[in-house]
């Protein structure tokens, strides 16, 4: 789907209320307002469905987000088995930013940022597994990219192998991405080192030799081809762990957009191409749904034999009046 919008917060839709907290509608992509009024220009979110069946993906721009000029961005990209690794994923979307909200309230953001994220994003797995008996996240998860603006301030979270941007205009004019978090995958040798120093194994399958995956010590599974990330327990006593890096930003007058996005875009596209993308949209409410469709064009171009990725963009205006 994409551009999609959400005024209230309901309740939880699901029977076994999985999705308890906030259900957001339960779209894969939405953007959320705290206010009646959603400001024009503001941002947007998209995702697109690829060809492996269920959209494992969630995504969430949500206003008004702590304080009124406060604002959360979220790419959750689910993995594993279809039914749980969307399932995963929504859980996270719903839950994470009331969780990290409790966090923040008591805290200063600016000096303990890395601490309050840390925190939240464990208790957050913790409760994943909490949903163990109809739930089977032994082998399934999600990935997580999260950015909380507060003033011209954003501190951005990540785990696993989704990405957070920033778009802005050089002195001369010109269009510069700066990458703000790292793929935290298997390849990174700090990651690997983690990984066999708890026993578990960091190979490529001889069909795929570019493809670092985590495995366990004595068996051929699961695969995983992150080395962080929500749920996957099977591999959380052999060094995949749920602790995020996370960093701070300050926003400049150069700053034109903050971008996530998860691993469907950047399998395809670089970073300056997505840059372009995004600059060449009409504004920022039609930049993620732009992202999204370049990807999945450079996906049936690049890879016209493989299945396309789900994919899923959060694009946010900065320095925009709200």
């Amino acid at each position: 789907m994409g551009f999609c919008l959400c005024l209230s917060s309901g309740g939880s839709t699901d029977s076994n209320q999985i999705y308890e907290v906030n259900d957001y509608g339960q779209e894969n992509a939405v953007l959320y307002s705290e206010q009646h009024d959603v400001p024009q220009d503001v941002g947007s979110v998209s995702s697109l469905t690829g060809g492996k069946g269920f959209n494992q993906d969630a995504a969430i721009l949500h206003l008004g987000y702590g304080t009124e000029d406060g604002v959360l961005c979220g790419v959750f990209d689910g993995h594993g088995d279809q039914k749980y690794g969307q399932l995963v994923s929504r859980i996270v979307r719903n839950q994470l930013p009331s969780l990290l909200l409790g966090h923040m309230n008591n805290h200063s953001v600016t000096r303990d940022s890395k601490l309050i994220c840390e925190t939240a994003f464990l208790a957050m797995d913790k409760r994943i597994l909490k949903f163990k008996k109809t739930l089977d996240c032994s082998s399934s998860g999600t990935a997580a990219v999260l950015a909380v603006k507060h003033g011209n301030q954003i501190m951005v979270a990540n785990l696993g192998d989704s990405r957070a941007v920033m778009i802005r205009t050089s002195e001369m004019g010109e269009t510069e991405v700066v990458q703000l978090t790292n793929d935290l995958k298997p390849s990174v040798p700090s990651e690997a080192e983690r990984i066999k120093k708890r026993n578990g194994r960091v190979l490529a399958l001889e069909a795929e030799p570019h493809i670092l995956r985590v495995w366990l010590p004595n068996e051929n599974g699961p695969g995983l081809a992150m080395s962080r990330s929500f749920g996957d327990f099977s591999l959380k006593s052999y060094g995949v762990i749920a602790t995020p890096q996370v960093s701070m930003h300050q926003i400049t007058p150069r700053d034109q957009f903050l971008l996530l996005a998860s691993d469907g875009v950047w399998d395809v596209l670089s970073n300056e191409e997505v840059a372009t993308v995004v600059m060449k949209s009409a504004n920022g409410s039609a930049a993620a749904s732009a992202v999204t469709e370049a990807a999945a064009n450079a996906w049936r171009q690049k890879y016209p034999t493989a299945k396309v990725d789900d994919i899923s963009v959060v694009c946010l205006s900065l320095n925009k009046k709200r």
